[in-house]
């Protein structure tokens, strides 16, 4: 019965996926571009191969090898090629170096480009979707927001983002059972809550939290706004998260207080020159860039290390020895920085398994690569998944092995700033403003969560990366506490 409802589950989104394609396309459809002499990458650009791209394309991102049917294309045209994408025409790239000139190139030669859902969800003054100089002053204040620097030297910010972890790590059930995919979304909307709008009552943050689900599940949904959609339901939680935000800056006005105590928000209306429909879309943008990287990280981290014990051995091993030296529960700075095979953990997963796995941007001009001319109008889509999968790249692509981090040869790719080989954050001017505070809270939550916990797996998973990354059944375990 589970497979003929996950088979027809699998039907039903991948008509979806078609008939949201061509919407999309009705949407952005512009005049025909004289191609002339130019040389597109190789590839089939034919109308016929608008749904099998599509269907190829869903089917792969589907599963737990997003790249595969890049592959396919690599194999076939080599790694930049043409095809046709949500009803437009399309290059893809599985090259290391143009996915870096991509992204670095960020506002000349190419611009992002959203469907219009994600569009109206993250809100018209996101940073997410912005362009231009408006784009380069909200990450400026994004990036100033979250210096690991100000983290640092704010002890309280350890401190509340640890004992969001405890306190929901101390009301697991022992030798009872939880899907732990919820454990860490409740867990990362409560950090982002507390550390963006200063959030700390359990009422405020389940609010939020059940709004922001509602929310994110509506984020590459079919723009139809009437009862019953996915669409209609994310923007009525957009209102009241909206609601939330300005009613916090209300609060913060009347009620005086350090813009510490009231977060990132505090801080934007005290500091920033900015409207309150640009704040408000500002915090909506970063508790969905911070939620997901955090949540999804999380999760997947505990699922690869059940499935790799040495792995899981080596960091209990590591944090046991931490446990040693603290009196408290409570980490500090230092204790992060004791954390190297943590480091590897985190990055493997994020390898394997980061949720920026493909970048939607389209060309502003007409773009010379090699021997190639990508028309202005054409979507342009740096696959980064394909490159942390590459075989030739990483041996044993697929398997986790967080102890290749440790290899002289690894070094300089592991540097996602500079590293055209590892880009697990994005790269150029939208790289993630919050890499270093979501890598931080990660490390924490995995040092007291097997230093407290014991699991077992008790049902069957399966990664997926549509309609965004997630273990299909939520990563059902029977959790013993230590």
């Amino acid at each position: 019965m589970e497979a003929n409802n996950l088979l027809l589950w699998s039907i039903s989104m991948a008509i979806l996926f078609c008939i949201f394609s061509w919407f999309y396309w009705q949407n952005h459809k512009k005049k025909k571009i004289g191609i002339g002499s130019i040389t597109l990458p190789p590839g089939d650009v034919s109308w016929s191969a608008i749904i099998m791209d599509c269907l190829r394309w869903y089917i792969s991102i589907s599963s737990s090898n997003p790249s595969k049917f890049v592959e396919e294309q690599v194999k076939r045209h080599g790694k930049v090629f043409t095809c046709s994408l949500f009803g437009k025409k399309a290059v893809v790239s599985a090259d290391p170096v143009f996915n870096r000139y991509i992204m670095q190139n960020e506002g000349k030669l190419f611009q992002s480009c959203y469907p219009k859902s994600f569009r109206d969800l993250v809100g018209k003054n996101g940073v997410i979707v912005v362009h231009g100089d408006q784009q380069k002053k909200l990450h400026a204040i994004a990036v100033n927001s979250m210096k690991i620097e100000k983290i640092n030297s704010n002890s309280n910010f350890l401190i509340d983002a640890q004992n969001i972890m405890l306190q929901t790590i101390n009301f697991l059930p022992d030798d009872g059972a939880v899907v732990l995919q919820d454990v860490c979304r409740k867990v990362a909307i409560n950090l982002m809550a507390n550390q963006l709008m200063g959030f700390s009552s359990e009422s405020e943050i389940n609010e939020m939290a059940c709004l922001f689900s509602d929310f994110v599940d509506g984020c590459l949904s079919l723009p139809i706004n009437l009862p019953g959609f996915a669409y209609r339901t994310a923007m009525k939680a957009r209102d009241g998260i909206i609601a939330k935000i300005n009613n916090k800056i209300v609060a913060g006005t009347q009620q005086g207080g350090s813009a510490e105590r009231n977060g990132v928000l505090g801080r934007l209306v005290e500091e920033e020159n900015l409207n309150d429909n640009q704040i408000a879309d500002f915090i909506i943008n970063l508790l969905f860039a911070g939620n997901e990287t955090t949540t999804k990280t999380m999760l997947f981290a505990i699922y690869f290390l059940t499935h790799c014990p040495q792995a899981l051995e080596q960091l209990l091993i590591e944090h046991e020895g931490i446990r040693r030296t603290r009196r408290s529960e409570i980490l500090e700075w230092e204790d992060y920085k004791a954390m190297p095979f943590t480091q590897c953990v985190i990055d493997e997963t994020l390898r394997l398994g980061g949720i920026a796995i493909w970048l939607l941007r389209e060309a502003k001009a007409n773009v010379e690569y090699k021997e190639f001319t990508i028309p202005q109008g054409y979507l342009v889509v740096p696959f980064l998944s394909a490159i942390h999968l590459d075989e030739e790249i990483y041996p044993g692509a697929l398997h986790f092995n967080p102890w290749r981090w440790l290899s002289e040869e690894n070094k300089e790719k592991r540097n996602w700033r500079t590293s055209p080989y590892f880009s697990p954050f994005g790269g150029g001017a939208r790289y993630c403003p919050g890499a270093e505070i979501s890598r931080l809270q990660i490390a924490f939550f995995l040092h007291h969560f097997v230093s407290k916990c014991r699991w077992t797996q008790i049902a069957e998973d399966r990664m997926s990366f549509f309609p965004s990354a997630r273990l299909v059944n939520g990563f059902q375990v029977r959790i013993s506490k230590v």
